[in-house]
């Protein structure tokens, strides 16, 4: 069961890596591939804006008033993948923006060092 508060759709590329990493893995093993074809990391958060507040992680009661509602997947060198993001109630600035991407890009970066952890256990 994932335990994800109001974040499933983070928490499930989170997961999808690992467990994409542990078949590319088995495959190798196998013999049935014989080069690794990941070649970056990827991992989600989702950002928002709360009481005019950045916040990582919304969880259901944040995600429920927050200003903007944000989800950032990136890959371990910093490329962005997806943003996929709404103003629920005024528009936000690019300076917001700019703080949000840089608060994903944190929380990211430690769910990758996670990730690996997972992967060489």
């Amino acid at each position: 069961m994932v335990q994800a508060d109001g974040g499933t759709r983070t928490a499930s590329i989170n997961g999808a890596f690992v467990a994409l990493t542990y078949a590319v893995f088995n495959l190798l093993e196998r013999g049935l591939i014989s080069e690794n074809p990941i070649n970056d990391f990827i991992a989600a958060v989702s950002v928002g804006l709360v009481k005019g507040k950045p916040i990582l992680d919304l969880c259901y009661e944040e995600d429920s008033i927050a200003e903007v509602d944000m989800n950032v997947a990136m890959t371990g060198s910093g490329k962005i993948v997806e943003i996929q993001g709404t103003s629920e109630k005024e528009p936000f600035s690019k300076e917001q923006l700019d703080i949000m991407l840089n608060l994903a890009g944190n929380g990211i970066t430690r769910i990758i060092r996670k990730q690996k952890e997972a992967i060489s256990q």
